[in-house]
């Protein structure tokens, strides 16, 4: 592999990362939404990521370059946005607006917490992808110097 091909693996990974932290947020902004436009409590999302093939002139060129039994990496990508499939939590409310005939009120199946730690993995990957891309910049750079 060779540094611009990391640029392109990092810059991937910090899009999926991003949309990974913008999904939790938004689940933790939504955690007492018991009422959305399409009826019912907030669902909560999750993002599916999957590694993003490498083009076929990457691998022709890998096959070329006789590097035929290693696979060059293409990155990640988001594959979709999903919603949970733990049901509402009921609780009973029986004044709340949103309340059924027998005083229950169905709330999203949140865990701050869980979501919390969602945001901090997603911060931290972006984080060391954005190392990455830094280093290899440094070592681009470092180069180019020794070539003067």
């Amino acid at each position: 592999m060779n540094l611009f091909g990391l640029f392109q693996i990092s810059g991937s990974a910090l899009a999926a990362e991003r949309l990974r932290a913008e999904v939790a947020t938004s689940n933790l902004a939504n955690s007492e939404t018991t009422r959305t436009a399409e009826g019912g409590p907030y669902r909560r999302q999750m993002v599916v990521f999957n590694s993003r093939p490498a083009s076929q002139f990457r691998l022709l060129l890998a096959g070329s370059l006789g590097n035929s039994g290693l696979q060059a990496a293409g990155g990640v990508q988001v594959s979709q946005v999903v919603d949970d499939p733990t049901p509402p939590l009921r609780r009973y409310e029986p004044g709340h607006p949103d309340a059924d005939a027998s005083g229950y009120v169905d709330y999203p199946a949140i865990s701050p917490v869980q979501e919390t730690v969602d945001l901090m993995g997603a911060e931290r990957a972006y984080e060391l992808n954005a190392s990455a891309v830094q280093a290899a910049k440094q070592m681009i750079q470092q180069s180019l110097q020794i070539l003067k």
